[in-house]
């Protein structure tokens, strides 16, 4: 099995992010991760735009591919989003990388774009090593 194949397997219990919400894990790699979701009518609020929250959430679980594959458990402490314009594509990657690890913190920045190159927001996290 493949390291993409495992983390596949491993996060389809997180059904709110996999199933419900349709985030797929497209890379894994050291303290790395990219997903993606492609987006339906129910990824919008009610001005049709894409949901903040849905957003949110793909940054969250490519977050927690990146820190948890391979890696020991790790948690949230605290997140910042910043939304830098509207969605105009169909499909959205969320892109999670390291800048900096601690024997009990971490540090990840995580890109959200479209398929059409748009930069949608950044979101810094902070994690602990549980």
């Amino acid at each position: 099995m493949t390291d993409l194949e495992e983390a596949r397997a491993m996060f389809m219990k997180d059904t709110y992010a996999m199933v419900t919400t349709g985030i797929e894990i497209d890379e894994v790699g050291e303290k790395y991760a990219k997903c993606s979701l492609r987006l339906n009518e129910g990824h919008c609020n009610a001005t049709g735009q894409v949901m903040g929250g849905a957003l949110f959430t793909l940054a969250d679980f490519t977050f927690a591919v990146a820190a948890n594959f391979k890696q020991t458990l790790t948690v949230t402490t605290v997140s910042q989003i910043s939304y830098l314009g509207p969605v105009k594509g169909k499909i959205l990657y969320g892109e999670s990388k390291l800048i900096k690890d601690g024997k009990r913190n971490c540090f990840y920045q995580i890109t959200i774009t479209d398929d059409l190159g748009t930069e949608v927001a950044v979101v810094s996290t902070n994690g602990v090593h549980i």
